[in-house]
């Protein structure tokens, strides 16, 4: 055998330690033939020949391509990527590739579209060989997320070096070396979260905090810095993160400088100094543990770094932050540790046990301690517990068991986001997803990793826990509480005061209504016994909702309207994290406790010990309502059924996405799943009834179009429900035939009108559902009930191009099977039909002009109405659908969907990507602010709960920082709105 030959079979330089299973066998062997192909075509015979050999490296790689279409694709575009592997080993070819990107800037030809073609395709490779890596088990997880922050450094030094050289070339800075740019350039780059820690994860965007020195030796003109730096750092952000036909490097995020809302992109150091001494907060000091200068001039930023020392390590024990520095997280555990931990669906950073909680409790030891033990001050999580270890803050066993899970947990997170380069940490919700997570991270099966996976989860949790009991005592007690006799006791004033109430003397007032029996539930003494020994702790959890008076008033109202409590106070003594769940509901929720304490009964549902881990989807809803109405019932007994149903199930819906156990798109889904089958149940209710009296027409059936949010499924917790009412019946059919017979328009007419009584009426068990027919045919001017055949001529001939809008997110959801199935086939035809694209966005965006005339938004957060709010995003999705914009596959009636599969001709990946962002956040918002509030959202008048649970569900840290970045997203979608529908200037 020749040298060469020998070559092409013994080359190929990585060997995998790991063994993965594809999903598909025969598909993985034809994809891994694919790529082959493509290497013959690129004339890489020695690839080609290898790939469709025979050996542990192929079925590694079949099996790779299998489970990942990223990577496959990537391969697929650019086999020179693996057939550099005969050649060098990753390690190598990392080297070099971090090479080249610090020799980019230095090419005098280069121009700025040059650099970002040249980055992106370097990132691309690193980024592949890095997963390659990873997933061969030839790099461990903490290697693997060094070689992500390094490849990220390098790529922002280069893009920094390139413009710095460039102001240099217009004049606009005077560098003092320009073979070494960023060098006293002044220009200061912090890498925040984990870009600081050296600790990126696989599809991570990066964090970055801008400052500069206008005293700087570069600089030219001190008072033009602030916007030379700022236009420098936003051509930066452009060229990282702007999608190009090569993809992007890195997205960006600055939203972590002072004050983001208010303040330029790059900020005077003197500026910054000011106000992280006069205005910084404990979530700010907490942020700025992992901050490294990354890029630009890195003396400079380590000397700000140094300057901010004293900031963030406070020289004495900081207890008194202590419980501040708790909001960092936002997370409300409810039930923590009661029941099964969920896999799929389960969010891998924020959820229970979750990667989170390990780098929280680290920060808070840190942020406690770190002013008098240097040695805890490191930016990495893992050499932390260590340091924690060697103080004796935490057990051996405590760090070797939170560093092993953590570094589990992280390999999860790159799986899951491994899968298609995308940026989420939330395990997929179907059997196959979970399966190909499995495998690639060579587990047997999905049931091995869920197993491993739930284990991991409870051990950083019993550990979480255990670590806040054993951290030193914040208070020595609650002080006095006595509320005997009918006068105030001074010191306890004193103590609720210091608890957070403001009306001290009031409290005591309600609190001795409860003890003198005043209430059905403490009439019994030993009721009052339990009340009494669960005082302090219901009185501090009041207290940490920021709206203590207003909690605890409501909680009042709660107690007075239920029959009994010693099972409730044994409940709430015995489980810490129910009694945080119900401080919350009633400080940041009046919506929630309104339905509490008109229907106390709800509140059983929070007993199951399974709440938080049974998804609520269709199939779980739809067997508890059949267990609820089962049995021979009279008509209005199963209305009533329906209604009691429907409210405990909107709320147990409404508790887990407060709690985090689901996501506000799941929480849409499932309000609208409930919404199908309550109103179903409504209907099959009200034809019997209606059938009992006037008999049945020959061939009559009848089908429920689901409008608006309901089609789409995204109702929230507040919505109305818009439905049009078709039917269909024999040709002959004249009238039905029972003891009144009716014409069918007549019958169906007054039938509908029976169903909007059934759901829509107010009875003691309160409303079903608002109703709202007004997007039937001819709107309030036709009949309520359409038959199918008025309703086709109307769509194809006469209705408005925002009636063919509306009818995008049309889905039938109830009524005969045959008939949904024609209305759906209708549906699609009519949106299917060619249209003038042109025409249609012009009246689209005009349209959207006189509703911004005649409704304009009341503040930043009428989410709605706001120029580039939730109507700009519905209305590209809605045009998208009628004007032929969505890539092919199965009708979808959802905006984020739709959003996601907008054709590349009409939006390309960079828009689509900020479009699926925005609404993700619009729908968070929307769908907390609903659950929560009863009316509008009023800026200046937010409880702090749910300030705390926006935060939460947005991943933000301060409410400044949201607003900023709603502002931010808005105007995103606006440019994005003008330019896809070629209007005039925004």
């Amino acid at each position: 055998m020749s040298a060469a030959a020998k070559r092409v079979e013994t080359g190929w330089l990585l060997k995998p330690a790991a063994k993965l299973a594809p999903l598909d066998k025969d598909r993985a062997r034809l994809e891994l033939a694919e790529i082959a192909s493509a290497a013959r075509e690129e004339g890489l015979t020695r690839l080609a020949k290898f790939l469709a050999g025979k050996g542990e490296g192929q079925d590694f790689l079949a099996a790779v391509f299998d489970l990942s279409p990223f990577l496959r694709d990537t391969a697929r575009r650019r086999p020179q990527i693996l057939d550099g592997l005969f050649e060098q080993t990753i390690e190598a070819r990392l080297k070099a590739i971090g090479a080249a990107i610090d020799q980019v800037h230095l090419t005098e030809a280069v121009s700025e579209s040059g650099l970002m073609m040249e980055l992106r395709q370097w990132k691309a490779e690193a980024h592949f060989l890095i997963a390659l890596a990873d997933l061969a088990g030839e790099a461990e997880t903490a290697l693997t997320v060094r070689r992500l922050s390094d490849l990220a450094d390098a790529c922002t030094r280069a893009a920094v070096d390139f413009l710095l050289r460039d102001a240099h070339g217009q004049g606009k800075l005077k560098l003092p070396d320009v073979g070494n740019p960023s060098k006293q350039s002044g220009w200061i780059l912090l890498g925040m979260g984990k870009l600081g820690a050296h600790e990126l994860n696989f599809s991570s965007d990066i964090d970055l905090v801008v400052f500069f020195d206008p005293e700087a030796p570069a600089v030219v003109d001190p008072l033009d810095a602030t916007e030379l730096f700022s236009r420098l750092t936003r051509r930066l952000v452009r060229i990282l993160q702007d999608r190009t036909e090569h993809g992007y490097v890195f997205r960006t995020d600055l939203r972590l400088r002072p004050d983001p809302g208010s303040t330029p992109l790059a900020i005077p150091v003197e500026a910054a100094l000011r106000y992280y001494e006069a205005r910084g907060q404990n979530w700010e000091r907490a942020a700025m543990i992992k901050a490294r200068p990354v890029a630009g001039d890195l003396a400079a930023g380590a000397a700000f770094l140094k300057e901010l020392q004293p900031y963030i390590w406070r020289k004495y024990m900081d207890y008194a932050a202590i419980a501040d520095v708790h909001s960092i997280k936002r997370q409300i555990h409810a039930h923590k540790g009661h029941g099964e931990i969920a896999v799929k669906g389960h969010n891998v950073k924020l959820g229970r046990g979750g990667i989170r909680e390990i780098e929280f409790f680290v920060q808070t030891q840190q942020l406690i301690a770190g002013g008098r033990f240097p040695e805890l001050r490191g930016r990495e999580t893992v050499p932390m517990l260590g340091e924690l270890a060697t103080r004796g803050w935490i057990t051996a066993e405590a760090r070797d068991a939170l560093a092993r899970q953590y570094w589990f947990l992280r390999r999860v997170e790159h799986a899951v986001q491994m899968v298609a380069d995308e940026q989420t940490h939330t395990l997929p919700e179907d059997d196959e997803g979970l399966e190909r997570i499995a495998r690639m991270l060579a587990f047997a099966d999905a049931s091995a990793f869920s197993q491993a996976f739930r284990a991991s989860l409870q051990q950083v949790e019993r550990h979480y826990a255990a670590l806040f009991e054993t951290a030193p005592e914040l208070s020595t007690g609650i002080g006095n509480l006595v509320f005997t006799g009918d006068v105030d006791d001074p010191d306890t004033l004193q103590t609720l005061h210091g608890l957070g109430f403001q009306r001290p003397s009031d409290i005591c007032r309600v609190i001795r209504g409860w003890h003198f029996g005043r209430y059905r539930l403490t009439q019994s003494a030993e009721a009052r016994e339990r009340l009494t020994e669960l005082t302090p702790a219901l009185l501090r959890a009041f207290g940490q909702t920021r709206r203590a008076d207003e909690a605890l008033m409501r909680f009042d109202e709660f107690l007075a309207g239920l029959p009994a409590g010693i099972q409730l106070f044994s409940l709430l003594q015995s489980n810490p994290a129910l009694l945080k769940l119900l401080a919350t509901i009633m400080g940041a929720a009046p919506r929630l406790a309104a339905i509490i304490t008109r229907r106390p009964h709800v509140f059983d549902g929070l007993l199951d010990p399974a709440l938080l881990t049974e998804l609520p989807d269709r199939a779980y809803l739809s067997a508890r309502l059949s267990a609820f109405v089962e049995g021979d019932r009279l008509y209005e007994d199963v209305l009533d059924r329906l209604r009691i149903f429907a409210s405990e199930q909107k709320f147990l819906i409404g508790v887990r996405l407060l709690a985090g156990s689901i996501d506000p798109a799941r929480a849409g889904r499932a309000f609208s799943d409930l919404a199908d089958l309550t109103i179903e149940a409504a209907l099959q209710a009200v034809t019997a009834e209606f059938a009992a009296r006037h008999g049945i027409i020959a061939g009559g059936v009848v089908s429920l179009l689901g409008m608006g949010k309901l089609g789409s499924r995204e109702l929230t917790a507040g919505s109305d429900v818009d439905l049009i009412l078709l039917y269909d019946h024999a040709p002959d059919a004249e009238e039905s035939n029972g003891d009144k017979p009716l014409a069918p328009s007549h019958y169906y007419t007054r039938m509908t009108q029976r169903l909007i009584a059934a759901v829509s009426a107010p009875t003691a068990e309160g409303v079903l559902y608002e109703l709202d027919l007004r997007l039937r045919p001819s709107g309030n001017k036709g009949p309520v009930a359409t038959h199918i055949d008025a309703f086709k001529k109307y769509q194809r001939q006469e209705a408005w191009t925002w009636e063919h809008m509306a009818l995008a997110r049309a889905r039938a959801i109830a009524g005969d099977a045959s008939l949904c199935g024609e209305v759906e086939a209708e549906v699609a035809t009519v949106l299917g039909q060619p249209r003038d694209a042109a025409k249609v966005m012009a009246e689209a965006a005009d349209m959207r002009a006189m509703i911004e005339k005649e409704k304009p938004p009341r503040d930043l957060w009428d989410i709605k109405l706001i120029p580039g709010g939730l109507i700009d995003l519905e209305f590209i999705a809605q045009v998208a659908v009628i004007t032929g914009q969505v890539e092919t596959g199965r009708r979808a009636t959802g905006t984020a969907e739709i959003l996601s599969r907008l054709a590349p001709g009409f939006a390309d990946a960079g828009i689509r990507q900020e479009l699926g962002d925005a609404y993700a956040l619009y729908l968070a918002l929307t769908q907390m602010t609903r659950l929560c509030l009863t009316g509008a959202f009023e800026r200046d008048d937010v409880p702090p709960g749910l300030s705390d649970l926006l935060l939460a569900v947005t991943d933000l840290p301060d409410f400044g920082v949201l607003e900023a970045h709603l502002k931010e997203t808005s105007q995103k979608v606006r440019k994005d709105f003008h330019l896809l529908f070629r209007s005039g200037s925004p």
